[in-house]
């Protein structure tokens, strides 16, 4: 005869979020866009450095379609990251504030960028279909308000962004080296 499971004594599950560890949807969402922003950031980088090559065009050549993944990635990370808030790991004191600014500067700049670029790729009036998706028909009239904001700005905040990314990656680091805190194995 099989006793019934207690639920208390069962382990919790292994896809959410725990106050030691990120669960298997967290991490997954967060490699998955670290894997995607270094693609990102290399075609940007390598443009800069070597300009219109035909490597840089195999590289660069899905920064509109993987741009637009981002966005939609960083919204549902972001929502799931509000449905697990009550159950993450916590960040006390001013080192855990710093963190806390450190990740909503990175969430800000990754709504910011590629928002950026949909508003300039609607206001261009050229058609937009990343996978085949028809998000945005093309148009005879440019609208330049919306192309202004991202002329100016997505080059910039994009660097800001790989900037803070590093940031990011090397205070997980200092963390380990220098202050003996796992705080990598949270998301690993």
């Amino acid at each position: 005869m099989t006793r019934p499971m207690n639920r208390e004594a069962a382990p919790q599950s292994v896809w959410l979020d725990t106050p030691h560890r990120y669960g298997r949807i967290s991490r997954g969402f967060h490699w998955l866009m670290a894997a995607l922003f270094a693609w990102q950031f290399t075609g940007a980088l390598l443009y800069v450095a070597i300009g219109d090559t035909a490597l840089t065009r195999l590289v660069g050549g899905s920064h509109f379609t993987l741009g637009f993944t981002l966005f939609v990635l960083v919204l549902l990370r972001g929502a799931w990251g509000l449905a697990n808030l009550h159950r993450r790991p916590s960040h006390p004191g001013a080192p855990g504030r710093a963190a806390l600014a450190g990740h909503g500067l990175i969430y800000l700049l990754m709504i910011l960028v590629p928002g950026l670029a949909l508003l300039r790729q609607y206001g261009s009036g050229k058609p937009f279909a990343p996978y085949g998706l028809p998000l945005m028909p093309e148009r005879d009239t440019k609208i330049a308000w919306m192309m202004l904001p991202a002329d100016l700005f997505h080059y910039w905040l994009g660097f800001t962004l790989l900037a803070v990314v590093l940031g990011h990656a090397a205070m997980a680091f200092l963390h380990r080296r220098f202050w003996n805190e796992a705080v990598l194995t949270r998301m690993t």
